[in-house]
Formats: C-alpha cells, sequence, structure tokens
C-alpha cells in the first residue's frame, strides 16, 4: 500500500477532526493552555506574544497550522527537512519497517542499521569506516568527545568561540556561547575555546592534554559563518602535529546542505570522526550518527564492544528513514540543487540587502545555508515577525540573534525561492518604516556581503 492509498484511507485530515470536536480557536487556546501547565509556561509565554498558531501537518516545503494556513518552510527544522515534510518514500519506508519490526531486541544483529552503516562508511571522507548511532546530534556529539578521550588517553576538547555542539552537559560544555553554559557550570573540566577561523589561535592552544578538536563546517547557530579558505585544512594538520582528533560536527551542514555530501569536503578535508542527526533521519524520524576511522574503533572499543552503548540508538524505523533519505538525495539530486538554489538565493538576497544598507549589514552562507545579518537585534526579531505575517517560517541563530537564517528544504523550488524572497522584501519595507518612523535607523550602514 502507497503513502497516498494510506492517506485516502484514512478520508479525513489532522486538521478536519480537530475541528469536528471543536473550532481553530478553541483547540488554540487548548494546546497553550496544556503548554503552560504541564510543558513550559515561560515558553508557552514567548511563543504566545509572538503571535504563533498551532502546527498540525506538514507536506514537503510547507507547514499548515490549525487555521489551515499553510507556511513557506525556510527554516526547515534547522536542517531536519531537507527533504522536505513527509517526503513519500521516506514515510513508507518507516511504515514498511513498522509493520516489521520497529525496535531491536538489541540481542540479534540488525540488518537495517548495518545496511544504513555500510552506506555511509561508503559515502563518508577519508578513512571514517564505522558509525555509532544514537538519537541526536548532541548524542552523537557526547559520542564523539567519548571516543575521543577514549583513543587518545588525553582530558581536554578544544572548540571554537560561537560554536554550537548540542545542549546536554558535555556538548554544552564545548558549546561557544556563555550565554548557555553559565547556568550550569561547572561543566566537563578542560574545553578551550578559540576564534573560529584562527588557526594560530588553535597551534597555540592544543596540548599534550588535547583530546580533540571539534569544528563546524558552517558556524550554523554562530550565524552562518563560513570557515575561511584553508581553514579546515590547516586544522587537521595541526591536529596531525600534536596528537589531536579532528572532529567534523556535520550535524547541521552534513548530507547535501552545502552544496557537497559532506561540507568538510569543500576542503577535501579528512576528520578522525564526524557527526551527523538531523536530515539522517529524512525529516521523518530522529537519529544521530558518530562515524570513526578504524583507529579510533579498535582503540575505544577494542577491549570491550559495549564501552559505548544506547537503547533506542540505531532502532530499525530510524535506520529504515535514513536508508531511504539517502536514497532521495541521491537519487533526486539534491546536492546539485542545494548548489545552483543556493546560489540563486544568496544573489537574490544580496540584493536585497544591497537595496537596505541601513538595515542589513551582510549576507552569507554556502548551499542552501545562508544568513542574513542585520544592523542590530530588534531588526532581526520585527523581520521575522513580518515573514511570519506573511507566511514565510524563519528565525535567528542561537548564537546571533542578529541572523536570520534561510534554510529551505532542498526539494525547494525555484518559485517557492521567488515568493520567500517576496515576502522577505515586503517584511523589510515594513521593518524599514516602522524604525525610520521611531528614528531608529541613524548611524548604521553596510558592510560587505560574502558567499563562500
Amino acid at each position: 500500500m502507497t503513502v497516498e492509498d494510506r492517506r485516502a484511507n484514512i478520508g479525513i485530515s489532522i486538521r478536519d477532526a480537530i475541528l469536528a470536536c471543536m473550532d481553530a480557536d478553541q483547540f488554540h487556546a487548548k494546546v497553550v493552555e496544556q503548554y503552560h501547565q504541564y510543558v513550559n509556561p515561560y515558553l508557552a509565554k514567548l511563543m504566545n506574544f509572538a503571535g504563533f498558531g498551532v502546527e498540525v501537518e506538514g507536506e514537503g516545503c510547507y507547514v499548515i497550522d490549525h487555521e489551515g494556513r499553510r507556511y513557506l518552510d525556510f527554516l526547515g527544522g534547522y536542517g531536519v527537512f531537507s527533504l522536505g515534510h513527509r517526503h513519500p518514500r521516506v514515510v513508507d519506508a518507516v511504515h514498511k519497517q513498522l509493520d516489521k519490526m520497529p525496535l531491536s531486541s538489541k540481542v540479534f544483529f540488525s540488518p537495517v542499521m548495518a545496511e544504513l552503516a555500510e552506506r555511509l562508511g561508503n559515502l563518508a571522507p577519508g578513512q571514517l569506516q564505522f558509525t555509532f548511532f544514537s538519537n541526536s546530534g548532541t548524542e552523537a556529539v557526547e559520542a564523539a568527545m567519548k571516543l575521543a578521550k577514549g583513543a587518545t588517553g588525553r582530558t581536554d576538547i578544544v572548540s571554537t568561540v560561537g560554536g554550537y555542539h548540542g545542549k546536554t552537559l558535555g556538548a554544552l560544555s564545548i558549546t561557544g556561547r556563555e550565554k548557555y553554559r553559565l547556568p550550569f557550570e561547572p561543566l566537563l573540566p578542560g574545553p578551550n575555546f578559540v576564534p573560529f577561523g584562527d588557526a594560530d589561535a588553535l597551534d597555540k592552544a592544543i596540548t599534550t592534554n588535547t583530546a580533540a578538536f571539534i569544528v563546524e563546517a558552517v558556524q550554523g547557530e554562530g550565524g552562518i559563518h563560513v570557515a575561511p579558505p584553508g581553514y579546515l585544512k590547516r586544522a587537521q594538520e595541526l591536529c596531525r602535529k600534536h596528537g589531536a582528533l579532528f572532529i567534523m560536527d556535520e550535524v547541521q551542514t552534513g548530507l547535501g546542505r552545502t552544496g557537497k555530501m559532506f561540507a568538510c569536503e569543500h576542503e577535501g578535508v579528512e576528520p578522525d570522526l564526524m557527526t551527523l542527526a538531523k536530515c539522517l533521519g529524512g525529516g521523518v524520524m530522529p537519529i544521530g550518527a558518530t562515524l570513526g576511522t578504524a583507529e579510533v574503533w579498535e582503540k575505544t572499543f577494542g577491549k570491550n564492544p559495549l564501552i559505548h552503548t544506547s537503547t533506542f540508538g540505531g532502532n530499525p524505523i530510524a535506520c529504515a528513514a535514513g536508508i531511504a533519505a539517502l536514497d532521495v538525495i541521491e537519487e533526486e539530486g539534491l546536492i546539485e540543487r542545494s548548489r545552483e538554489l543556493g546560489s540563486y538565493l544568496f544573489e537574490r538576497l544580496r540584493s536585497l540587502a544591497q537595496a537596505r544598507p541601513a538595515l542589513v549589514n551582510q549576507v552569507r552562507g554556502m548551499g542552501l545555508m545562508v544568513g542574513v545579518e542585520f544592523a542590530y537585534d530588534e531588526v532581526g526579531e520585527l523581520t521575522i515577525a513580518q515573514l511570519t505575517k506573511r507566511g514565510v517560517i524563519a528565525a535567528y541563530t542561537l548564537n546571533n540573534p542578529r541572523v536570520i537564517r534561510m534554510e529551505p528544504p532542498l526539494v525547494v523550488t525555484r518559485e517557492q525561492i521567488d515568493s520567500a524572497l517576496e515576502a522577505f522584501d515586503g517584511a523589510l519595507a515594513e521593518t524599514e518604516a516602522l524604525l525610520t518612523e521611531l528614528g531608529a535607523l541613524e548611524g548604521f550602514g553596510q558592510e560587505s556581503n560574502s558567499m563562500v
């Protein structure tokens, strides 16, 4: 039975089912109250103040809310929905696996996990061969840190200012913004932060205690900062020189987002460990993956194969989604689409930015991962609100609220990009008019734009 057949058999949409019981306003109020009472009252207050509705359905590049309004998704779940929402091939693969064996007994061999690991091992750069599966990006980073320490016998991790690697305690320790770390300190001992893109600072920071250096090719939450040419290559050389492992965090950039299968391939670097998550599950299932070399695996798992495990990591339905996602990325040419449409999106955004130098400082990015940096924080917030009003979803980056990210699904069309750009232009115009009326634009000018 196909996905379309299953949907036809249901015979009623989620929204129709909701409205059969209560009207849209009642439903929205109910969900908001549930957030207040049982999820997070402070988040509920923030989201409700911003005017967010209730999502009830996703399809392709669109999210549909409780009122039936369609929003063009140019956030893409922070990189999760590279294949769009509910890609039919991924949904069908998950349904088929669900009918066989959803979760593993954890006793026998899992053919689905084995196949996905083989696929990743064959796709990965350099000597990366083995994969440990988990459930999220932050878990993938935790595994990478643990494996690095186990393989080297060293204690410290070097990371970058503005880098983002997750919010569990270990990953948070190496996330480069104090706002998220300070309330929970002391965290893991030994993290050392160096400026992103500064190879000389990295050379000084790596010591005989350094187990690994972890870095993103494009700092996603840091504000869509692209690594300077030659930086990743030099970082790899320095890690080899000092005996530390080189970890590439590809949680957000991996699997086609930047116009290559992996962003580190733009410079031809070969990491010792690499983390994946987000779009690996095809926008349908959560899954994380930590890839490593045979040498790292031998030094960590050689004496104890169970030294690091995960109950749900590598479960059959998540791995089935991952296999289908890789099929779609390759067969639908999504890497090429990311490269071509990313260039188109960047150039159009740069034109809009140049027309409003008082608002926008810079446009930068790689592939379909583009950031627009505003003159000051409030401009980003106002523009996002205006975009939402015009039916386009976007968000600012966690470590840099002045930057709006444009990270649409790789299946986005040129026509959808044009629609989003039209909405963005309108949002900028209305924001500029409001700030001009308030006299808030004096003294702000334009810096350079960059696309690597």
